[in-house]
């Protein structure tokens, strides 16, 4: 900035005879950032003038010009923006207000500071500085003619200081006495240092002749030398009796610093003893709690927790360094640890005889569930231990090996009261399926099968609760047609369980009833069981993907393992492993008593695994809203695995009884075992599955089995021998047709439209087949005049042919009267009758779509006639109207 301002004096204000006194770098404020400088100048000439000017840099060169000037007496108002921050911007209020950013904040305090001080001096005008320090107005302002311009450019005030009026009357004589002075500087100047010169002997001379005054000016220094040595003696004599004193003082000095260093000490160690005092102290009342403390009653467990937690908090004491190291403190902590591994085993001893306890306890009310499917309630114990839950986390935090042992002996006690329990109930639950007592003896007669059931349900109560005996069917029905069928002696399909049409609603009812309160009973169980664990063995239930049952290792060696350095368990990975594993264990019989459960209610009925994929799903999806990691969401999760192979199963061994189909040579097959069947099925699963979750897996079986249908429908068509084949597909289409009309499922729309195509199709063909050829001379007549106009002979010239002349055409329509056509048409409608089976009613329907096609080849022939016979006057000899007449009078006659 320096190098500027001497480039801008010398370029720009020297020439115009001005004087630059501070400059500030600036830009327009909000526009562009071009650059220019704001300076403060006065004029060297008097009257003095004082300036602010705005110069920049020229486009065409890295020279400055001048662009403005403004008077300074035109100047009205300084605005600083902020008098307290920094802040590089600033207004001055000429004619009109002018924004600048400076590019510093000491630059722009600088340049306001001169214009502050050119103010003061050469004008004195009210200008209005605004929000500016009052640092930088604190300058005061010299009286008299004294006064110079301080503000920040010291080069300045020195070059330039104004002339007192002597001095202005000296130099106007002077100037008088040479008025070359002006004209001839250098005669001026020389004229002046020769004046100089004079003078500056006459001073000399002077000095010399004043020598006596000299003389008599040593005298006195020497004199004045004589008194300060003496004024040193005695400050000498002084220091030595103050060294004595400051001797004296140091001893003090150090004796109050000691007297201080022990009153330190005194108090540290007044604040360690209370601190130990107070953190590791025990009351004798806790201490008694621990020792002796009733951990039977509530309140006797209230104060053993109280103690628990003092003790604990004594001994996790934070000790600072070097507590360990007295032996009060070891005795202490050696005090607190007999204590804590004293009141540990009482408090582990006292949980396991309760846990016994518990097990006698619920054992006794055994009997009176037996007869209920219900399972007993443990709500109450569980109440009652909660009571030890912050007992237990304080031995989880202390002794983490009685706190294992507590836990694997809970499992034990646990396991084996629930496997009694719930073997129990299962017992129960299958009594309930079967109708039977454990000795075999029914309480509820099924009725029908009887025998059947009774040896399946004698196989299946054994003391392990567990499923034995044959795999197998309970019995293999014989299905056979309606007394209003004729008599069909073929054997029909055989199912691998009863079927579906011989189950009474309400014996299917029953057993969805059943294995929903078998499902209702042990969720709560094993949600309240869950729930205490994670409570009363103080874990946390994490969300996040678990395992299964299958994955879970056994127990039996310590479910909890510890490190060898630390006491962090090992093989649980976390405490939500934990609780699953303990869920495990205590739980383990629940899955294989589902699973026989599952395997007796598919053995009495196939389609009761309908029933049970439905309400497991739903108590599956229930269970994983809660928590997908529980046990019993793990445990749900996999028998409904088996459920759903279960279905898998009773659809594939629908299917392939379908396959496996045989039927009569010798009787008509009517609507097939499995078609029917199908229908049941699709009725049932309808109503099952209405806004279940498991949709999806009835529509995949739903398309395997209707699938099935048609290939095996299409199969015994072309073995029938006695039913043509059109009529066992056109009867058995439809049938299935309107079994999908009536269910409206929405996933066999494609095979609805399939069914009814092929129906359609197959009554025209059966149709135009059966009926054949009834004017069977007429039709190879007419066959002949139509191959003759194919071969090129046009239609009226057919009758000049001597094989279709009109006396050929009249021999052959008098074979024909309305008599015979009549007969042909009785025999017919016979002929159908023994075909269709009255199960499907299909009779009239197939006997109207016989009279059009009837009446379709009349017209047929008629037109052939008007057209190669024109004129002939030869006609039929029955009319539309006889037609009609004939099939409506054979209709009511049978």
């Amino acid at each position: 900035m320096t190098a500027i301002k001497h480039a801008l004096q010398r370029d720009i204000f020297t020439p115009n005879d001005e004087r630059l006194l501070s400059i500030v770098n600036v830009c327009k404020a909000g526009k562009k950032k071009r650059n220019c400088f704001l300076c403060a100048t006065v004029t060297t000439e008097r009257p003095v003038q004082v300036n602010v000017v705005k110069v920049k840099k020229s486009d065409k060169g890295d020279f400055y010009k001048r662009q403005t000037a403004w008077a300074l007496r035109d100047l009205a108002v300084v605005d600083a923006k902020d008098a307290v921050k920094e802040n590089p911007e600033f207004d001055l209020h000429f004619d009109k207000v002018y924004k600048w950013v400076a590019s510093s904040t000491a630059e722009k305090n600088t340049f306001i500071s001169c214009i502050w001080k050119l103010n003061q001096r050469y004008l004195r005008k009210k200008i209005d500085f605004v929000n500016v320090s009052a640092q930088l107005l604190e300058e005061s302002v010299p009286s008299g003619e004294n006064q110079s311009v301080a503000g920040g450019d010291e080069e300045a005030v020195d070059e330039y200081q104004e002339l007192n009026a002597r001095e202005e009357q000296d130099i106007e004589i002077m100037m008088e006495g040479c008025e070359y002075a002006i004209s001839n500087a250098e005669a001026f100047a020389e004229k002046l240092s020769r004046e100089l010169q004079v003078l500056d002997g006459a001073n000399i001379q002077s000095i010399m002749a004043s020598e006596k005054q000299v003389n008599i000016l040593m005298t006195l220094l020497d004199e004045a030398l004589k008194e300060v040595d003496q004024i040193e003696l005695k400050l000498s004599s002084y220091e030595e009796m103050l060294q004595s004193v400051k001797e004296q003082m140091d001893q003090i000095s150090e004796s109050n610093h000691l007297i201080h260093l022990s009153n330190t000490n005194n108090v540290k160690l007044l604040s360690e003893i209370e601190f130990l005092v107070n953190h590791m102290d025990l009351a004798k009342g806790h201490i008694k709690a621990l020792q002796e403390g009733d951990l039977a009653s509530s309140r006797g467990i209230e104060a053993c927790t109280n103690a628990a937690d003092a003790l604990l908090q004594c001994m996790n004491v934070a000790l600072r360094p070097g507590h360990n190291m007295l032996y009060a403190v070891k005795q202490q902590q050696q005090r607190f640890s007999d204590l804590r591994e004293q009141f540990a085993r009482r408090l582990a001893s006292h949980l396991n005889n309760v846990f016994v306890q518990q097990g006698h306890d619920q054992s006794s009310t055994l009997a009176q569930h037996s007869i209920e499917l219900t399972l007993p309630n443990h709500h109450p114990v569980h109440r009652d231990l909660l009571r030890y839950a912050k007992l237990m986390e304080w031995l989880k935090s202390t002794d983490y090996g009685k706190y294992e042992g507590l836990t694997k002996n809970y499992m034990d006690y646990l396991s084996r009261l629930y496997e009694r329990e719930i073997k129990d109930f299962f017992e129960v639950a299958k009594i309930k399926m079967t109708g039977t007592t454990k000795e075999g003896k029914k309480f509820a007669t099924l009725p029908r099968k009887e025998s059947a059931v009774k040896q399946e349900t004698e196989s299946l109560h054994g003391s392990s609760g567990k499923l034995t005996g044959s795999t197998s069917s309970l019995n293999k029905l014989s299905v056979q047609s309606s007394g209003n069928r004729r008599s069909q002696s073929s054997s029909l399909l055989d199912m691998g369980n009863m079927s579906a049409s011989d189950l009474d609603v309400a014996d299917r009812t029953k057993f969805d009833k059943i294995f929903e309160q078998v499902l209702s009973e042990l969720e709560p169980l094993c949600l309240a069981e869950q729930d205490f664990i994670s409570k009363f063995f103080k874990l946390q239930q994490h969300q996040s993907m678990g395992t299964t049952m299958n994955e879970a290792e056994e127990m039996d060696g310590g479910i909890l393992s510890r490190s060898h350095n630390s006491g962090v368990p090992q093989a649980i990975s976390s405490e939500k492993d934990m609780i699953r594993q303990m869920m495990i264990k205590i739980f383990r019989c629940i899955e294989p008593e589902l699973n026989n459960l599952i395997a007796l209610g598919d053995k009495i009925d196939s389609f009761n695994s309908l029933y049970m994929l439905v309400k497991m799903s739903h108590h599956v999806w229930t269970a994983q809203n809660v928590d997908p990691a529980s046990f019993l969401s793990t445990t749900l999760g996999n028998v409904l695995v088996t459920v759903k192979r279960n279905f898998d199963k009773c659809i594939s061994n629908q299917i392939k009884q379908m396959e496996e189909v045989k039927i009569s040579k010798k009787s008509k097959v009517g609507i097939l075992t499995f078609v029917a069947e199908f229908e049941e099925f699709a009725a049932l699963a309808e109503s099952i599955f209405k806004n279940a979750e498991r949709r999806g897996d009835l529509d995949k079986a739903y398309i395997k089995l209707i699938r099935s249908v048609f290939i095996n429908v299409e199969k015994v068509a072309n073995e029938s021998q006695k039913t043509p084949r059109d009529v066992v597909m056109m009867e058995n289409f439809h049938r299935i047709f309107a079994t999908l009309s009536r269910l409206k499922i929405s996933c066999l729309e494609a095979e609805k439209k399939e069914a009814k195509q092929k129906y359609t199709d197959h009554l025209q063909s059966y149709v135009i087949y059966s009926l054949g050829q009834p004017l069977e001379k007429l039709n190879h007549f007419f066959e002949g005049v139509e191959a003759r106009v194919a071969q090129g002979i046009r239609e009226e010239e057919v009758s000049y042919q001597l094989a279709f002349n009109k006396q050929e055409l009249r021999k052959v329509i008098k074979e024909y009267p309305g008599k015979e056509v009549k007969k042909g048409l009785d025999n017919l409608y016979k002929k159908v009758d023994k075909h269709l089976c009255e199960e499907e009613n299909l009779l009239q329907v197939v006997w109207h779509s016989m009279q059009d096609e009837f009446i379709r080849q009349y017209k047929h022939f008629e037109g052939l006639i008007a057209r190669c016979y024109p004129g002939s006057g030869v006609t039929m000899e029955f009319t539309i109207q006889d037609i009609l007449d004939y099939c409506s009078s054979i209709a009511q006659s049978h």
